[in-house]
C-alpha cells in the first residue's frame, strides 16, 4: 500500500495528498505534518518506512468538503485519491493484492465547484494570462457556472483588470517576468505556472475546435494569438485539474477594454464597489445595492457594478428595464415571488456534468425550470421592453424536460445517490417491485403463503425461514403424501424431514427469497441507473437551460434594481456622448444607508456641475465636513448610472466616463519600501499620465503627506496640468487655501466650499457644498472636537494665531514668529488659566441634592436665578 502511494504522491508533489482507505481520507509523512497543523487535527504513526515511523492524520470522506475548504484558503491544493474497486475485487486478483487507487481531482483555488465551497453569489474565476510576441491577453472562465471570456490587452493592464475580475487564481507561463508575478502576488492571487507548451496558439486553437464541435472559431469571434494562447492554457489546465472530466464550458465571449469604464484597482478600493476598505462585502456600494432574489442575479450585479458599460444602447436597454419594472410593479412583485424560489441552475449544471452533483441538483434543474416557465405565463401577455423581451423568449421550451423530472423526482430528494429514495413511486414498476420486497417483505410472503395454501388446500400450510434454509414452505406430517404426490410434487421440491413437519421450497420461492435478499442493493442500482438516465436528458439540454438560467438573472436584477429605486427615491439618470456631469441633489448611497441604519439622520444632498465650460471644481473646507463623501458621491453616481442603473439625485445626466480615477485617503504600502507619500504620488502620476477628456477624476489632498511648500507646488502643479493637458472632468479637494487663486488665471476652475458655521469658538458642519472659497480650514475645531486635551487645544489657538499673523505681515515673519514662541509647557497658561470661582459656584457648593426636597430645589432655582441676574 505504502509503495502505490508514494508512486502517487511522486505525481503530485506539489499538493495534500487526500489517499481514501475506506471511509477516510489519510495523509502521510509531510502532507500529514501540515494537514495537522493546518486542520487542528491529531497527528498519529501508522508502520514505518527506511526504518522511521511514518506520520498520519485522517479526515472523515462525508465531512471531506470543511476540510478541503480550509486547506484551499490557508493556499495548500489538494489532490483527491479514490478507490477505483472495492477490497473484494482487488481480492480475487490474491490475497495480498492492494485496492486500485487513482487521483480523480486535483483541487484549486479556481477550481471548486461544490455548493458548500464557493461564495453563491460571487463568481470564482480561474484566469490565464498570456503574451505572444508582445500581444497579451488574459483569459477567464468559472467552472461552477461555465463562463468563458477573453479580452486583449496591453501588458499595463493586467493589474486594473484583476481587480475587476478578483480572480482566485492566475495560470501564467513557466519562468514568467517576476514582476509579473510580483503584481499578481498584490492582489492575493494563487498563482499556477503552467508549461510553455500549454500556451501555444496553434494547438489552442484546434483543442477549442474540438471542445465546441465546431470547424472554426469564427462564429464566436476573430480571437488573436494572444486570446487563443490564454484560453488554449486555461482549457488545459481545467482538464488537467479535473483529469480530462470538463465541465460544461460556454463558447468564449471576447470582451474589449473600450467597452467598459476603465477603473484602476486604487480607485476600486477607494470607492470600495465590491469590497470595503475592511476587506469583506459589508459596507461597501455592493452590500446596499444587492436586492437581488438569487444566486445568479446576485453575481450578474457584481458582474455589472465591477464592469459599468460604455455602450450607450446597452445602458439605455438597462435603464428601461428598471422603468419597466417600476412602472409595472405589481407584475414586478410577482416576478420577484417567482424568483425567489429559483435554486441556481448554473452551478446545478456544472455539477452534474462533472459528475459532482446528486438528485438534489436535477430537483434544482426542475425547480428553476418550472419557475421560469411560471414567470413566462405570468408576463406573456405584457409588453416588455427589449432586453426583457429578450429574455422571456429563453424562459420557454423545456416542458418535455420539468415533466420527466416532475414524474422521476420526488419533492425534496435527498443529496446523494447512495442515499436512495429520490425516484418518485410509479416512475419505474421494476424500482417499485424491488421496493415493495425491501420494504413489505412479510406482506408479500405472507400472500405467497395464502396462494400456496389455498393451491394445496391445506390452510395450515406456513412459509417461514431460517439461516440454514433460507425460506421454505412448512406443513404437518399428516400432510405429508399429499405434498410428495402429483401433480402439488412438480410445484413443492422436497427439502427437509422433521419428527412432525415436512419442509419444501418451490421456484417462485427461490427467486424471491434472493430477489428480497438483494432488494435494497438492487434498489439503488436502479436508482442509479435512472440517476444517469435522467442526468444525461438534463446535459443534452445544457445549452438552452443556461440561456433559462441567464435570462432570469436578467429579470431578478431589473426587478432588484427598481426595488432600490423606488425604495430609495432614486432617479432615471440620462446617459449621453457629452462631457457633462450634472448631479442635482446627489447623495452617497453607502453613507446615506448607514446614518438611516444607525442614528436616523437626513443625509444632505448636494448638487455638482461639470462641463466643458467648467470641467474642474476646486473644493474647500474643513475636515469633517463632508469634501470626501462629495468627492466619491459623484464617482458612485457614474458608476451606477453606467451600469445601468437609477442613481440617488433629483435629476442626473452623465456623459459617458471612458476612465475613473480616484486618489482619496491615505494609505502605506511598508512591505514594499513605500510611504503614504510615494503611495499618494505614485496614484497622482498614474493619473495624470492615463486621464483624457472623457474621464472623470476625484483628488482629495494631494501634497499633505509632505513638507507644506513642497505639498503646495505638486497640487497647484497637479491641478494646472489637469486643466492644461488633461482636460477631464475633475473635482480637487484640497486644504491648500492659496490654490482658490487659480480660479483667476484658470478659465475652466470654479471654486466651492463646504460650509460650515462658527459659534462661541466651535464649529458647526453643514455639509452644504455652495459655490465660493473656504478661508481657513478649522482645523484646531475639529481636533477639539476630537477631543485633544484642553491646554493643546489652547497652545495650538496661540501658535496659530501668531503663524497666520506672521504669514500676513510677509518678509519672512514666520520664522521670526517661530523663534519669538516660547515652547510648550504642560502648566496652565494665561490662556487656560482657571476663571475666580463665581457665587453661583460659591453657593452650589454647600448643596447636597439627595437632601432636598421638591419644594427646597423649587426654592433653590429661584435663589440661583437670582443670584445670575446682573
Amino acid at each position: 500500500m505504502m509503495a502505490q502511494y508514494l508512486d502517487l504522491k511522486a505525481q503530485y508533489q506539489s499538493a495534500l495528498l487526500f489517499y481514501r482507505m475506506g471511509d477516510f481520507y489519510e495523509l502521510f509523512f509531510d502532507d500529514a505534518v501540515a494537514a495537522s497543523e493546518a486542520l487542528d487535527i491529531a497527528l498519529t504513526k501508522r508502520g514505518k518506512h527506511l526504518g522511521e515511523d511514518i506520520p498520519m492524520c485522517g479526515v472523515p470522506v462525508h465531512a471531506a468538503e470543511g476540510y478541503l475548504l480550509s486547506l484551499i484558503r490557508k493556499g495548500f491544493r489538494v489532490a483527491v485519491c479514490e478507490q477505483m474497486e472495492n477490497p473484494a475485487e482487488a481480492k480475487k486478483r490474491g490475497s495480498k493484492a492492494v485496492v486500485k487507487r487513482d487521483v480523480v481531482r486535483l483541487v484549486t483555488p479556481g477550481t471548486l465547484t461544490e455548493e458548500s465551497l464557493l461564495e453563491a453569489r460571487q463568481h470564482n474565476y480561474l484566469a490565464a494570462f498570456s503574451n505572444v510576441r508582445d500581444e497579451c491577453a488574459l483569459a477567464w472562465t468559472d467552472i461552477s457556472t461555465g463562463a468563458l471570456s477573453v479580452m486583449p490587452m496591453e501588458n499595463m493592464r493586467l493589474g486594473p483588470e484583476l481587480a475587476r475580475l478578483s480572480p482566485s487564481e492566475l495560470i501564467l507561463a513557466d519562468q514568467c517576468d517576476p514582476d509579473l508575478a510580483e503584481l499578481v502576488s498584490d492582489f492575493g492571487i494563487s498563482i499556477t505556472p503552467l508549461a510553455r507548451s500549454a500556451f501555444d496558439s496553434a494547438n489552442a486553437q484546434n483543442r477549442l475546435c474540438d471542445l465546441f464541435e465546431v470547424s472554426t472559431l469564427d462564429a464566436f469571434g476573430q480571437f488573436g494569438r494572444a486570446e487563443l494562447s490564454a484560453i488554449g492554457a486555461l482549457v488545459e489546465y481545467v482538464e488537467l485539474t479535473q483529469k480530462g472530466n470538463l465541465p460544461l464550458i460556454r463558447p468564449p465571449v471576447q470582451e474589449m477594454t473600450s467597452q467598459v469604464m476603465q477603473i484602476d484597482a486604487a480607485t476600486r478600493r477607494n470607492l470600495e464597489l465590491t469590497r470595503a476598505m475592511s476587506g469583506g462585502k459589508q459596507g461597501s456600494l455592493l452590500s446596499v445595492l444587492d436586492r437581488t432574489v438569487t444566486a445568479s442575479g446576485g453575481r450578474l450585479l457584481e458582474r455589472r457594478l465591477s464592469s459599468p458599460s460604455r455602450d450607450l444602447g446597452r445602458i439605455e436597454d438597462r435603464l428601461n428595464a428598471i422603468s419597466f419594472a417600476i412602472d409595472q410593479s405589481r407584475v414586478a412583485d410577482e416576478i420577484r415571488d417567482a424568483l425567489r424560489k429559483v435554486p441556481d441552475l448554473d452551478r446545478a449544471l456544472s455539477r452534474l456534468s462533472l459528475d459532482r452533483a446528486g438528485p438534489r441538483d436535477l430537483a434544482a434543474i426542475r425547480n428553476g425550470l418550472s419557475q421560469a416557465a411560471e414567470i413566462a405565463e405570468r408576463i406573456s401577455n405584457i409588453e416588455l421592453p427589449d432586453l426583457l423581451s429578450d429574455a422571456f423568449s429563453k424562459l420557454e421550451g423545456h416542458t418535455a424536460l420539468i415533466d420527466l423530472l416532475e414524474n422521476a423526482l420526488v419533492a425534496d430528494p435527498p443529496m446523494l445517490v447512495r442515499d436512495g429514495g429520490f425516484v418518485s413511486s410509479g416512475y419505474e414498476s421494476e424500482l417499485d417491485e424491488v421496493r415493495q420486497l425491501r420494504d413489505e417483505g412479510r406482506g408479500v410472503i405472507a400472500g405467497m403463503q395464502s396462494e400456496y395454501a389455498e393451491l394445496a388446500g391445506v390452510q395450515s400450510l406456513k412459509i417461514k425461514h431460517n439461516n440454514v434454509l433460507g425460506y421454505f414452505v412448512e406443513v404437518t406430517a399428516t400432510h405429508a403424501d399429499k405434498m410428495l404426490s402429483a401433480p402439488l410434487n412438480e410445484t413443492f421440491k422436497h427439502r427437509q424431514t422433521t419428527a412432525n413437519q415436512i419442509r419444501f421450497t418451490t421456484v417462485p420461492l427461490s427467486e424471491l427469497e434472493t430477489r428480497i435478499l438483494n432488494a435494497g442493493g438492487r434498489a439503488i442500482e436502479i436508482e442509479k441507473r435512472l440517476y444517469e438516465g435522467l442526468k444525461g436528458a438534463v446535459l443534452a439540454k445544457a445549452a438552452s437551460i443556461s440561456e433559462t438560467a441567464r435570462a432570469l438573472a436578467e429579470f431578478d436584477l431589473a426587478v432588484a434594481l427598481a426595488d432600490i429605486a423606488i425604495g430609495e427615491n432614486w432617479c432615471r439618470p440620462k446617459v449621453d456622448a457629452s462631457r457633462v456631469l450634472h448631479i442635482e441633489d446627489g447623495r452617497h448611497p453607502v453613507v446615506e444607508h448607514a446614518m438611516r441604519r444607525e442614528s436616523g439622520d437626513v443625509f444632505v444632498a448636494n448638487s455638482c456641475t461639470l462641463d466643458d465650460s467648467h470641467n474642474i471644481w476646486l473644493l474647500t473646507g474643513p475636515n469633517m465636513a463632508g469634501k470626501s463623501t462629495f468627492l466619491r458621491q459623484n464617482a458612485l453616481i457614474a458608476v451606477l448610472a453606467q451600469m445601468g442603473s437609477y442613481v440617488p439625485a433629483t435629476s442626473a445626466h452623465i456623459g459617458v466616463v471612458s476612465k475613473l480615477f480616484s486618489r482619496v485617503g491615505a494609505s502605506d504600502d511598508l512591505a514594499r519600501g513605500r510611504s503614504t507619500f510615494m503611495v499618494e504620488m505614485i496614484e497622482t502620476a498614474t493619473i495624470l499620465n492615463q486621464a483624457d477628456e472623457t474621464s472623470l477624476v476625484i483628488l482629495d489632498e494631494i501634497g499633505r503627506g509632505t513638507a507644506t511648500y513642497d505639498g503646495l507646488s505638486i497640487a497647484w502643479a497637479t491641478l494646472e496640468h489637469l486643466h492644461e493637458s488633461n482636460h477631464c472632468r475633475t473635482l480637487f479637494a484640497t486644504h491648500y487655501h492659496e490654490l482658490t487663486h487659480l480660479n483667476a488665471k484658470l478659465e475652466r476652475l470654479e471654486n466651492a466650499t463646504v460650509a460650515v458655521k462658527e459659534h462661541e469658538g466651535d464649529v458647526v458642519f453643514l455639509h452644504e457644498v455652495r459655490k465660493g472659497a473656504a478661508d481657513r480650514s478649522y482645523g484646531v475645531q475639529v481636533a477639539k472636537l476630537a477631543g485633544l486635551p484642553k491646554p493643546v487645544i489652547e497652545r495650538a489657538r496661540v501658535i496659530l494665531e501668531a503663524l497666520e499673523k506672521g504669514e500676513r505681515q510677509g518678509g519672512g515673519k514666520r520664522e521670526a514668529v517661530i523663534d519669538d514662541l516660547p515652547l510648550f509647557s504642560s502648566a496652565p497658561t494665561n490662556a487656560t488659566a482657571p476663571v475666580k470661582a463665581s457665587v453661583l459656584e460659591d453657593r452650589m457648593k454647600d448643596v447636597l441634592p439627595d437632601d432636598l426636597s421638591p419644594k427646597d430645589a423649587l426654592d433653590l432655582i429661584y435663589e440661583l436665578k437670582t443670584l445670575a441676574e446682573p
